[in-house]
This record gives C-alpha cells, sequence and structure tokens, in this order.
C-alpha cells in the first residue's frame, strides 16, 4: 500500500497561484496513474486532473481546464498540481490519489489509495 502525503496548499488572493505537492512512499508509483480531487464543505468529492503512468496523458475537470496542471516526476516519487488564475470556487481541500492500474478513470472509486488532504483556500 503506497501512502500519500499532499502539501502545498494555503490561503491565496483570486487570480494567484498556487503548486500542491504529492510524495508517495511504501512503494513506487511509476507503474500507476496518479490524479487530485477536492472537497468543498458540504459537497462531494469531485474529479479534478488526472495523469498516465508516464506522463503522456492528462486529462482535467473542465472547471480547471487551462487553469491547472497536473504533473509527475517518478524519480521522486511525487506528482504535483500547479494552480494558476485561481477563483473563489478553487477553494477546497484537494486529495492526491493512486489509481488502480497504470491510466484509468475519473471516478473515486477508480482510485485505491489517498492522501489526507491539504486546504486551499482563495479569497475574493
Amino acid at each position: 500500500q503506497v501512502q500519500l502525503v499532499e502539501s502545498g496548499g494555503g490561503l491565496v488572493q483570486a487570480g494567484g497561484s498556487l503548486r500542491l505537492s504529492c510524495a508517495a512512499s511504501g512503494r513506487s508509483i511509476s507503474g500507476y496513474g496518479m490524479g487530485w480531487f477536492r472537497q468543498a464543505p458540504g459537497k462531494e468529492r469531485e474529479f479534478v486532473a488526472a495523469i498516465s503512468w508516464n506522463g503522456g496523458n492528462t486529462y482535467y475537470a473542465d472547471s480547471v481546464k487551462g487553469r491547472f496542471t497536473i504533473s509527475r516526476d517518478n524519480a521522486k516519487n511525487t506528482v504535483y498540481l500547479q494552480m494558476t488564475s485561481l477563483k473563489t470556487e478553487d477553494t477546497a481541500v484537494y486529495y492526491c490519489a493512486a489509481h488502480r492500474v497504470p491510466f484509468g478513470g475519473s471516478r473515486v472509486t477508480d482510485f485505491a489509495s489517498w492522501g489526507q488532504g491539504t486546504q486551499v483556500t482563495v479569497s475574493s
């Protein structure tokens, strides 16, 4: 079982940027797709972005397309989420997750391992 730890969250003004990191331990993530989700208060956890095992394929939720970029460094066993042009509606706890396969779907159930989350708050 892989352990995932997110970092990089914080408070930022609308229009600003943040980069989230997800450090994995326990096993290599190089053979698995990875993803980011978020959950705002009172709402369900929603898909944000995912990346295939080698970084060759990425996909995004429509709400973040063009503003967020997911990437990975398998040598560092780390996944990143670069967030730009942040909006107040991006405020949420952001979770890193590991797919069950090298490249999979965007449902919560497609992911086998989860981090504890990092808070992102965007002020107006």
